[in-house]
């Protein structure tokens, strides 16, 4: 017979009704909720052995979670349009596209807005990418290299399988403007893909979805009021992932960037700068030219920047090896089996990577103590050896998981779809493993991508956070699925590894924030 209880039963209830408890009051003491039940005073909530965190790329939740629906009769807080507004704040009649497959043409023009000059086949409004673009469509990059690269993405026909889009502007100070106080309402005008980022994707013919919705699958919960925890990109988030802070360059070379008078740092489609403005790598220099963490500028890395460390592009600008501590360190130190799984891995360091790989999403790649012949770079792995340790049982207490550039989901260079399928493929292989009824995944995405979400993230501090993005936690001990509106943002992973293990933060945020699992309710079959 089933075993169930309720995890932190108090803050959950609370949970339920919308309230969001302070972390010290949700946690409770070291042997309170977080250690009753299961296992002994230092595991993972629930009795679990092992955590896995599968690192998507670049979605916000109303791009791809919006149309969940409800779970359980349990509202999903799902996709709402904003309308968009011009850089002089009046509302637009149309929505601009610049896609290869959604401009016109070759769509026909259907809206026209003359006071903002704007013809095009969209209202202002959100609309769904699969009424254009299926997922069978060749509109994605041939894999080949040195092919040209096309900003505006690759017309259909033109292209190989997999429906995807072009790319869209994610970075520090544009995020920022887009999210306008909380408004929500300026992603086209800061973005150079100008209406696409209203698109959205029917969330019930994802393969995630259809997988979690099928006979046999596990159990699930989403959660709804999940934030990327500082603006911008890739690069700056699996910072925050790991570690719970932006990098300092301490360099005396750094090229700050430079922003007009609405924090905006570069010319756009639909955004004219009011002043002089500069687009780079690192915050903007402070008043008195020192460095100011609280206060966001000075020699902080934000923007795409190389790692020291092989693997790397030769050609790229280096950020110098980082010395503080991240997640790995304190597990490492505290005797907890982990690992950072990435895919493609194993040839980016023989020196031949693949065309997609990402250098920048290797985060602890930018660490002195995981550079090449450091003890911490045997934590480094291929993902191949991820998905063996899976099938034989050998999974570590702790695993990351970075999927290749191919099948990361991230819009300009993956197919959605075949990203989607491919996180199936590494959830049933965990699933159907002898450790699938022992562990827990969290799925979440590293940043919004440049896609709009339509609520407000909360105002922690100048680093974030940012967009709403899609977060699911599915484990095989779950008895039922559900939702939690529980807040959380990235460094809520990090901060759930630290109240399991007794771990001290690694900085104010993830000292704070709530860990995951606050607000779960559902059973568990023990």
């Amino acid at each position: 017979m089933s075993k169930r209880f309720t995890i932190l039963a108090t803050v959950a209830a609370l949970a339920l009704v919308g309230a969001v408890m302070p972390a010290a009051a949700a946690i409770g003491d070291p042997g309170g909720g977080w250690s009753r039940g299961h296992g002994h005073p230092s595991t993972i909530p629930g009795g679990f052995k092992h955590l896995v965190v599968i690192y998507e790329e670049n979605h916000s939740f109303d791009n791809l979670y919006g149309n969940w629906g409800s779970v359980n009769g349990q509202a999903v807080n799902g996709s709402q349009s904003v309308a968009q507004v011009a850089q002089n704040g009046t509302t637009y009649d149309c929505l601009p596209q610049v896609d290869a497959n959604l401009a016109s043409p070759p769509l026909p023009v259907t809206c026209t807005d003359t006071a903002h000059s704007i013809t095009s086949h969209f209202a202002n409004s959100t609309f769904m990418i699969d009424d254009f673009i299926s997922p069978t469509d060749t509109t994605c990059p041939p894999i080949v290299p040195g092919t040209p690269f096309q900003q505006n993405g690759w017309l259909n026909g033109t292209g190989v399988s997999g429906g995807c889009t072009r790319d869209l502007v994610h970075r520090f100070y544009q995020e920022q403007y887009q999210i306008d106080r909380g408004k929500m309402d300026r992603y086209t005008t800061g973005s150079d893909a100008v209406g696409l980022t209203q698109g959205q994707y029917d969330t019930t013919q994802l393969p995630i979805y259809r997988y979690l919705h099928s006979a046999g699958a596990p159990h699930y919960v989403i959660a709804d009021d999940f934030f990327q925890a500082a603006f911008g990109g890739s690069f700056l988030n699996h910072q925050w992932l790991i570690a719970g802070r932006t990098p300092l360059d301490p360099t005396a070379t750094v090229d700050n960037s430079v922003v007009d008078a609405n924090g905006m740092p570069k010319t756009y489609p639909l955004y004219t700068p009011t002043g002089t403005v500069k687009d780079t790598q690192w915050t903007v220099a402070c008043p008195d030219g020192k460095d100011n963490y609280n206060a966001a500028c000075g020699n902080f890395a934000v923007n795409t920047i190389q790692p020291a460390s092989v693997p790397h592009f030769a050609t790229g600008v280096q950020l110098p090896l980082i010395a503080y501590a991240n997640i790995g360190d304190r597990m490492t130190a505290a005797g907890i089996s982990w690992n950072w799984y990435a895919g493609g891995w194993d040839n980016a360091v023989a020196g031949h990577p693949g065309v997609n790989f990402q250098y920048h999403h290797q985060p602890f790649n930018y660490f002195a103590a995981y550079a090449p012949g450091q003890p911490g770079r045997s934590h480094l792995q291929d993902e191949t050896k991820f998905i063996a340790a899976a099938q034989s049982g050998r999974l570590p207490t702790v695993s990351f998981v970075k999927p290749y550039g191919d099948e990361n989901e991230h819009p300009g260079y993956a197919s959605e779809p075949d990203g989607s399928d491919h996180l199936v493929n590494l959830l049933k292989t965990i699933m159907d493993g002898p450790d699938g009824k022992k562990t827990l995944v969290v799925v979440t995405y590293d940043e919004f991508g440049g896609q709009a979400d339509h609520v407000a993230p909360p105002v922690v501090d100048k680093w974030g956070p940012g967009t709403r993005v899609p977060a699911v936690l599915i484990s095989k001990k779950f008895e039922e699925s559900g939702v939690d509106h529980t807040q959380y943002d990235t460094t809520s992973i990090i901060a759930t590894i630290e109240k399991a293990f007794h771990l001290a933060p690694l900085g104010t945020r993830d000292a704070k924030v709530n860990p995951m699992f606050t607000g779960i309710r559902i059973g568990l079959d023990g």
